[in-house]
């Protein structure tokens, strides 16, 4: 007998649908699963025998064939467990056809017959909920709040045992369906553990960090061991504009195809902040695998990607960064598929001075040579430097400073200036699918950032003195109009160019 159930799956973070065939044929007791099934799918057959066995239900002995349609598409995960167990039953003739006929089944199944949760629960229900003809989407209970999130009018069941499910299957009982206000949840799920103020001094940097979160720029900090920089990374996310609800979704589908939506929230409410060590490769960063999955960058998506100890990573792993930090979009590609993820980020990056961290330092000597000084320099490449819009140092902070009773302005009231400046932003750029200055190419800069001729003559010198490249050029424009944007005026003038030059005083030059 032949039994068809319906699946899905997910590729890259689009879903598709997958038809589970169930055949029992006379013949010698087999397991065969085809339709490219990788190995979690083949090692279903143990799960789902000793599920159904341990369940009540009789497993048949005869030869089974699972096929995975379509069949040209590579199957992973073991999402199929559960349907590929429910079209067992229905083909034993256990369970009638009306209803399974108009669900689609997603889950893992334990030995004892328990339904745990799967990967890629999210996107599968926001890329089928538009299916007129599904009168259900049955999921694990884990998986069900962040389903249901996206689902639209598409009723989520949350299921916890096999026998549930055939139960319901045959009008025996009814499931949980899960219903989440996405947008209530969106909001209830906002807040942060850390908060700008619990920084003493540093007033330059935290200046630095508002104008890079205002445009969306990269930045650098340089300075020596314990100063603050991994703490003023920390806080960037919370002092950037908050995820709208369509950022938030599409940030959710690549963590939740990464697993990572545990906990109660269906959605990720606060901007990504993802700080990847040194050691990582470049598949790790950027995303890889035999069949791409996402790496940091995308993880970082609508967030912030922090890189501390910069030179400590390998060169080949931070030159893959090019493309998404010019692109905002990663593709990967290997023999079985050609996926692309989205990665727009804010980098955010830390180094020190010299090897051992006290280059310039007032209270303690370098003890490195000018040749280790610069060769570790020079494991940052220029083109990479050239993608930073904002160089920065970082100083020991004095004691006077740490020890005071506040840290000045919380990531609240900075944040709000940090919004006023991208809702600017948002109405200049309406309609040319870019969004934040970071983002504008030439033709953008000649339009919306033009300079009367004293800024021009402030311009070509600091261009003379600093050596700085054609791409800096365009860096210190868009820095100078982000500031602009802060203190609410219209045209780019001196003042905002002064000191968008100063945050490239470490260029390549002074890098090198």
């Amino acid at each position: 007998m032949l039994a068809k159930v319906l699946s899905a799956a997910v590729l890259g973070i689009d879903a598709y649908e997958v038809e589970v065939e169930v055949d029992l044929s006379p013949g010698l007791p087999a397991f065969t699963t085809v339709g490219l099934p990788d190995a979690a799918v083949k090692e279903s057959r143990d799960r789902v025998a000793a599920a159904v066995k341990n369940t009540g239900f009789q497993f048949p002995v005869r030869k089974i064939t699972v096929n995975l349609a379509p069949a040209d598409v590579r199957k992973e995960g073991s999402a199929f467990d559960l349907p590929i167990a429910v079209g067992i039953i229905r083909a034993s003739g256990m369970i009638a056809g009306e209803r399974l006929a108009s669900h689609l089944l997603l889950g893992e199944l334990s030995l004892d017959g328990r339904i745990k949760p799967v990967k890629g629960a999210l996107p599968i229900a926001a890329g089928l909920r538009n299916r007129k003809e599904l009168n259900g989407l049955i999921l694990p209970r884990e998986n069900a709040p962040e389903a249901a999130a996206v689902a639209g009018n598409l009723p989520v069941l949350a299921a916890d045992t096999l026998p549930q499910v055939v139960e319901y299957m045959n009008g025996e009982q009814d499931l949980d369906r899960v219903e989440v206000d996405a947008r209530a949840e969106f909001g209830r799920n906002r807040s942060h553990d850390v908060d700008l103020a619990e920084i003493r001094g540093q007033q330059h940097a935290k200046r630095a960090m508002e104008v890079a979160c205002a445009g969306s720029h990269n930045i650098l900090m340089i300075g020596p061991p314990g100063a603050g920089k991994s703490m003023l990374a920390q806080r960037i996310p919370t002092i950037l504009p908050e995820l709208t609800l369509e950022e938030s979704v599409e940030t959710s589908k690549i963590h939740s195809v990464m697993g990572l939506m545990g906990g109660n929230a269906p959605l990720v409410a606060t901007r990504p902040y993802r700080p990847p060590h040194h050691t990582i490769s470049d598949a790790g960063l950027i995303g890889g695998g035999s069949f791409p999955m996402p790496g940091e960058v995308s993880l970082a998506h609508n967030g912030v990607l922090f890189l501390d100890e910069l030179p400590e990573f390998r060169r080949n792993v931070l030159e893959v960064l090019r493309q998404p930090l010019e692109e905002g979009m990663v593709t990967i590609s290997r023999a079985l598929a050609s996926i692309s993820y989205p990665a727009r980020f804010m980098l955010a990056a830390a180094m020190n001075p010299c090897p051992c961290g006290y280059l310039g330092d007032a209270e303690r000597s370098c003890s490195c040579t000018p040749l280790k000084v610069r060769s570790y320099r020079s494991r940052v490449s220029g083109p990479l430097l050239d993608r930073i819009d904002i160089h920065i140092e970082v100083p020991r902070v004095p004691y006077r400073e740490l020890s005071a009773d506040s840290g000045g302005e919380g990531s609240e009231q900075v944040r709000e200036r940090v919004n006023r400046a991208r809702e600017i932003q948002r109405s200049r750029f309406k309609g040319k699918k870019i969004f934040c200055n970071a983002h504008m190419g030439p033709r953008h800069i000649s339009h919306y950032c033009a300079m009367g001729e004293e800024e021009k003559k402030l311009l070509e010198t600091a261009m003379e003195r600093l050596s700085l490249s054609a791409r800096a050029y365009h860096r210190i424009i868009k820095v100078a109009r982000t500031i602009a944007d802060l203190a609410g005026d219209e045209g780019i003038t001196v003042s905002h160019l002064a000191e968008a030059i100063q945050y490239r005083s470490l260029d390549r030059e002074a890098l090198a």
